[in-house]
């Protein structure tokens, strides 16, 4: 199904296509229909299928643009995915006059986002506890909010927003509509949807084949000066222009960053400490390839999504065994094949092994040469 076929306005088929979108993913089929008619959605999908689309097309093509108070909100549980989505709203609406998309979170300050919704903005993207900060300040006015959509609320649930969340959806107005999507139904996300839907279309899409990341994955032995020459000979090798670097701490991060660098290799890190305004720019940098490899921490790099890395490298062992399967699906996303790499010393070989069966991957031992060529040990 291409997006000629919904009953879309001039201005959106014109802003997919210029996105580069033709054809509809399967949530997005089954979602935006609905959602046109002014259906609430209760959608679980895996992430990387397309889901801001899904809700985002419905809600811009309701809006009236004339008016410039509040009418859509869209809540996500961190600040990097809130901005994400307010880029991707934004290209939506590209060719609607008067339409504006603003995002609030945690981390910088009420003064600058205040002067942003004074120009006024028909949809808010938010993280909860900075929405609940300006509907407190009376910064933003939920009255004539018609449409509401949790993004990932499992993991916002998840992430103690519970309490929070439900204070917001008390607040908007009764006939507003609500539309959940998560990866998985847990208990508060049914609780959520118990007390706030009205008969939603319950939306399944599978994890089917097409839609699981490829992603080979190998593994190498290697430490020390050795772990930094094989993965710099590695990247020049295979001329990865884009990849991500996951360490286990903020010194070894900045470390890194700072010889890949020395070596010629435009990179960048982030990690715990920064302040939210320094994190934004070394993300757009990365976005816009104006930086090639991103250096992060686990914690720091949750809610990062960029489309089209081609390879992620486990300088460190992650230290619980989830982080490896989150870490290595930051690449072969939208269809796309990527390559992971995870190094390891000889004494942490029992420790893979353990990742290894947690994740129930398939992971090929490789070795690499002075080149950066690697040859899976037989």
């Amino acid at each position: 199904m291409n997006y000629q076929e919904l009953p879309l306005s001039k201005e959106m088929i014109q802003a997919v296509e210029k996105m580069g979108f033709t054809q509809l993913t399967e949530i997005q089929q089954k979602a935006i229909p609905p959602m046109l008619e002014g259906k609430e959605v209760m959608a679980k999908a895996p992430t990387g299928t397309g889901k801001t689309c899904a809700f985002g097309i419905p809600m811009i093509e309701q809006l009236h643009a004339e008016e410039k108070a509040v009418q859509g909100l869209v809540l996500a549980p961190t600040r990097e995915l809130a901005i994400q989505i307010r880029d991707e709203l934004r290209q939506l609406c590209q060719f609607i006059p008067g339409v504006r998309v603003c995002v609030v979170y945690g981390g910088q300050s009420m003064k600058t986002q205040v002067e942003q919704l004074k120009k006024g903005a028909q949809i808010v993207v938010a993280t909860p506890g900075r929405m609940i900060d300006h509907m407190k300040h009376h910064t933003i006015r939920v009255n004539r909010v018609s449409a509401i959509v949790l993004d990932e609320a499992d993991k916002m649930l998840d992430m103690g927003f519970y309490k929070d969340v439900k204070w917001i959806l008390d607040r908007c107005p009764k006939q507003s509509k609500l539309s959940m999507f998560s990866a998985t139904t847990s208990r508060e996300v049914m609780d959520i949807s118990w007390l706030y839907q009205r008969d939603p279309e319950e939306i399944v899409v599978l994890p089917v084949e097409e839609n699981k990341p490829k992603i080979t994955q190998y593994s190498i032995m290697s430490s020390g000066r050795q772990k930094i020459a094989d993965l710099i000979h590695i990247i020049r090798y295979y001329q990865y222009k884009k990849a991500m670097i996951f360490c286990n701490t903020k010194y070894q991060t900045a470390s890194l960053c700072r010889q890949l660098n020395e070596y010629g290799l435009p990179s960048d890190c982030i990690h715990g400490d920064m302040v939210q305004s320094a994190r934004n720019q070394v993300m757009q940098k990365f976005r816009a390839g104006a930086v090639d490899y991103l250096v992060v921490t686990d914690v720091a790099a949750r809610g990062i999504d960029v489309e089209n890395i081609e390879a992620v490298f486990n300088f460190d062992l992650p230290q619980e065994n989830e982080y490896y399967t989150h870490r290595i699906g930051r690449t072969g996303r939208a269809k796309h094949e990527g390559v992971a790499y995870t190094f390891y010393s000889e004494d942490e070989r029992f420790r893979l092994r353990d990742i290894i069966k947690y994740t129930k991957s398939e992971v090929t031992p490789v070795t690499v040469d002075g080149q950066g060529k690697i040859t899976p040990i037989k």
